[in-house]
């Protein structure tokens, strides 16, 4: 099981099944599931990041997208999450990590706040979203984005796996991110389509 070898490797728990959490989510908001990790394998060996990298993980729970970045690719990693319990749980998970791999940490953050809420900062440029909320946050957290790199001008890529419509529709006609790449999952695709990543990269800022 790679649930429990990559949770083993990091000395990190991730595992649970759609927590709910002790805090009730507003209904814009849905439940914790993290990106299987078979998925995060097929994504890296498709996708590359670089230590100058800054990936910001929406709805990031218990923190798994963010350790397997910073211990296989050494970027900065910055994990939002609304829910206490979950946040608490990465900020737990962040300690056993550290003594577990003697890394240096200032690389891995974690925020407690409402995704749409973050500030964008300047060094972001990757941000990755497991369909964790509705389109009107999705969209509020792409005009961000977007008022971000007018301050600041860099290249931009969005990260969606299992992706909705709704966000696929938005993104390719109301802005200017257009698709780079796709990436199916072999295995599960055949049964549910969704199974996939899509990649978008910012076009020209009018």
């Amino acid at each position: 099981m790679k649930e429990h070898y990559y949770d083993k490797l990091l000395n990190i728990n991730t595992r649970g099944d759609r927590l709910e959490g002790t805090v009730k989510k507003p209904r814009r908001y849905y439940p914790y599931e993290p990106t299987p990790y078979s998925a995060l394998e097929i994504l890296f060996e498709n996708y590359e990041v670089n230590r100058s990298d800054s990936i910001v993980d929406f709805g990031c729970g218990k923190g798994r997208l963010n350790f397997y970045i910073h211990y296989f690719f050494h970027a900065a990693v910055t994990g939002i999450e609304m829910n206490e319990t979950l946040y608490q749980e990465a900020l737990e998970n962040s300690k056993m990590y550290g003594r577990k791999t003697k890394s240096r940490l200032e690389g891995i953050q974690f925020h407690c706040c409402l995704a749409e809420e973050y500030q964008i900062a300047s060094s972001d440029n990757r941000f990755y979203f497991f369909n964790p909320f509705s389109i009107q946050v999705f969209r509020s957290i792409i005009n961000n984005i977007l008022v971000s790199v007018e301050e600041a001008e860099r290249e931009i890529e969005l990260i969606l796996y299992y992706p909705s419509q709704d966000y696929i529709y938005f993104l390719e006609n109301e802005t200017s991110f257009e698709l780079k790449k796709e990436i199916i999952l072999p295995h599960d695709y055949l049964r549910d389509s969704n199974e996939r990543f899509l990649l978008y990269r910012l076009g020209k800022v009018i």
